[in-house]
């Protein structure tokens, strides 16, 4: 039971009236129409409102918190004994949260400091995994809510590994090789006393590639005089995995194919549009293309190209990937090719659609377009990408949707796989990655399916992986005792 944000007519930023009492975002907004409905108090929104008190200030973790909960509600009021033990309670409240300051000399000589955080969300099924993410934006907002996602997308992987993030507000861009290397030794100085083969496996994510992982491994294994799979996302001569950098990239399609299969559809002879233009961006679009689809559309932070005969992606590659430039300069060798500054991507008519840039890019305004525009299916490559009122847009206009933390896991899953092939000291071959990483997305797809038909929600995909990832580690949590 849920209230839609339009309904009410507010956005985020702007604050209304609802039975005489001032909103400021949809959860709120949902919140007071439970009270107002529900005769019986739910745990579900009950544990919600206590979160969001204890953690203000906090907008992209309650926003996490309240798509997960609000999917959880019928199931987990259904289950007393989760309420008795103080489940959600728990599986809200990270387990540990790390802050320190990460001080690094620059070029000049002059001292820097940034700040440093890894959440250590969750335990219960497994070591704590997730990437370090190095960008001004982030916050512990912002890691909080990366590190919850993480917990429910390591369980629906069907591994063994628990749930964390971390990362810094350093920049990368811009900066030398001597000070990126300056920074990750001062930055993993810090980590290595956290971390360890059974207790944390950081991995990469935005603004950390092989370059920063090979800087905070060879900090981590002198300091801790051990060679072993402590940091995931290493280069193949140290112990890194094939198809790690296509991982959630290629794991997005698998799963998104085999979605459409199952409603006797396919991406062949379909328009795609992807947001973004870094791994995951570049590596959907490498298999969309592969699996006959035609990519349309890329985008950067900047704005966004159109090419109506597709993407030539090996050209993106080259610009991103060796010249490191912007998504611009792509029309300086496609003259048929358009670009646009600014936001837009989303108008661009698509059968299916693909956010693989950052959180909150998708907003309702852009869901209504891709809908009037007769987009059947999303999938979410990006973590968070859709706003909730986007979300709840596509949910009651019957579009195939599915939420990162189902359809991005193939980078975690891979991750997890070069952690077995450290343990066992040997390498697969391209192939075998591959064949396992797409098994791995297709019992995503089937679980959460499943999980949402079992619910009487079929085809609503935010139920189905939510609650799906939810029990795994709601049940190892009920009988691990109150730890």
């Amino acid at each position: 039971m849920s209230i839609m944000a339009e309904e009410l007519e507010f956005t985020l930023e702007n604050e209304v009236s609802f039975d005489g009492r001032a909103v400021k975002d949809c959860a709120q907004a949902d919140l007071l129409y439970f009270r107002q409905e529900d005769t019986i108090m739910s745990y579900t929104i009950d544990v919600l409102e206590k979160v969001k008190k204890q953690n203000p200030n906090e907008p992209e973790f309650h926003q996490a918190l309240t798509e997960t909960l609000r999917a959880l509600q019928t199931f987990v009021d259904a289950y007393p004994e989760y309420e008795r033990a103080g489940i959600l309670e728990r599986f809200c409240e990270p387990e540990r949260v790390i802050i320190f300051r990460v001080p690094w000399v620059d070029d000049r000589g002059k001292v820097q400091v940034n700040k440093g955080y890894r959440v250590q969300f969750n335990s219960a099924i497994g070591p704590y995994k997730g990437g370090l993410r190095f960008h001004p934006s982030v916050s512990l907002s912002i890691i909080k809510f990366l590190g919850f996602e993480q917990v429910l997308k390591n369980s629906l992987t069907g591994l063994s590994i628990g749930g964390g993030k971390g990362g810094s507000d350093f920049d990368p861009k811009g900066k030398s090789e001597r000070e990126i290397m300056s920074f990750c030794q001062s930055f993993m100085t810090e980590l290595t006393r956290h971390t360890g083969e059974n207790t944390d496996i950081p991995a990469g994510d935005i603004g950390v590639g092989e370059r920063e992982i090979g800087f905070l491994y060879g900090t981590y294994k002198r300091l801790s005089n051990s060679f072993n799979g402590v940091l995931t996302g290493k280069g193949i001569a140290y112990g890194g995995s094939l198809i790690r950098t296509e991982a959630t990239g290629y794991g997005l399609v698998y799963l998104v194919e085999e979605m459409l299969r199952r409603h006797g559809n396919s991406f062949e002879n379909k328009t795609v549009v992807i947001s973004g233009s870094g791994n995951v961006a570049i590596y959907a679009a490498e298999k969309v293309q592969h699996l006959g689809g035609t990519v349309v559309a890329l985008s950067d932070s900047d704005g966004f190209i159109y090419d109506s005969d597709g993407i030539d992606i090996n050209l993106v590659k080259e610009i991103k990937e060796l010249k490191r430039g912007r998504i611009s300069e792509y029309t300086e060798y496609r003259r048929k090719a358009f670009y646009t500054k600014g936001r837009g991507i989303w108008s661009i008519k698509c059968d299916i659609a693909l956010p693989c840039a950052t959180q909150n890019e998708l907003k309702k305004e852009d869901a209504r377009e891709l809908i009037k525009n007769g987009c059947l299916a999303v999938g979410e490559g990006a973590n968070m990408p859709t706003t909730l009122e986007a979300t709840e847009i596509f949910t009651q206009n019957k579009v195939l949707f599915v939420p990162s933390k189902a359809a991005n896991a193939g980078g975690v899953a891979v991750s997890a796989l070069e952690m077995s092939q450290n343990s066992m000291r040997t390498a697969w071959t391209f192939d075998e990655v591959d064949q396992k990483l797409k098994e791995i997305m297709i019992n995503i797809y089937n679980n959460i399916a499943n999980t949402a038909k079992e619910m009487g929600q079929e085809d609503n995909f935010v139920v189905g992986a939510n609650i799906a990832g939810f029990k795994k580690v709601a049940d190892a949590m009920l009988k691990q005792g109150i730890i």
